[in-house]
């Protein structure tokens, strides 16, 4: 499947930064949530460029996935300002934030999340089709991506039929379909083999350097963390490093 051998026991920040653009994709500036009396982000900021793959790390509770979440958009912060690929997110209404969302984000979790009723290509196309994109072109765009994970043989294949491994790629493939600009993952190997997780943690780096999108991956997998552009390290609600 994989055509690059990525180390995994440095960072790759000095053999690519020539290749990442200075284009900002996603500008944070003193990210503040809490859920009650809970203070989970205390005032985040970070700023991430076009085409890096950035790690999040730190311990539970440290405010990871509160933080992937507000990214996403699937969460709104109290208080601060959230810039992605030049457009402040922090007051979209839910309709545009969903708009914006299903164009310029895409997500990959710890469980797939396939719908096990449909095939691998009916899982992939359902967020062209729910972004209206016609039928012929969502189909080609899924085989395509398909082959790319060399899975071209399991289009017809149920969720059930397929491996943990197979099941996350066509997770991320499904990510992939509506050409988004960043793709989150939140523990997206947590629930694989250790040679499964090694190769979705190289997939990544492939996508990125086909595709110059941008990555950031909550992790606990210190393998995966350190082979990431850049690791920042949350500590109580902000980012320490």
């Amino acid at each position: 499947m994989l055509t690059k051998n990525y180390s995994t026991t440095a960072p790759r920040t000095t053999a690519l930064k020539k290749n990442l653009s200075s284009q900002s994709m996603i500008i944070g500036k003193n990210i503040k949530k809490a859920y009650g009396d809970l203070q989970v982000l205390k005032g985040v900021n970070f700023h991430i460029q076009k085409g890096e793959i950035v790690s999040v790390v730190g311990a539970s509770g440290a405010g990871k996935s509160t933080l992937l979440h507000i990214l996403g958009t699937l969460d709104t912060s109290d208080s601060g300002d959230l810039q992605i690929a030049n457009q402040s997110v922090s007051n979209l209404s839910r309709k545009e934030l969903a708009r914006f969302r299903n164009k310029h984000i895409g997500f990959v979790f710890q469980f797939h999340h396939l719908l096990p009723e449909f095939t691998a290509l009916e899982n992939i196309c359902i967020p062209a089709f729910i972004a209206k994109k016609g039928e012929k072109e969502t189909q080609e765009r899924a085989l395509h991506l398909l082959d790319l994970m060399n899975l071209g043989n399991r289009a017809k294949h149920k969720p059930s039929e397929l491996s943990g491994g197979e099941q996350q790629r066509i997770a991320v493939a499904r990510a992939l379909i509506n050409e988004p600009d960043i793709l989150l993952a939140d523990e997206p190997s947590g629930n694989l083999d250790s040679v499964s997780a090694k190769d979705l943690h190289e997939l990544f780096f492939e996508l990125r350097d086909q595709f110059q999108q941008t990555f950031v991956i909550v992790t606990h997998n210190e393998t995966l963390a350190d082979m990431a552009d850049r690791k920042l390290v949350m500590q109580d609600g902000v980012i320490v490093l």
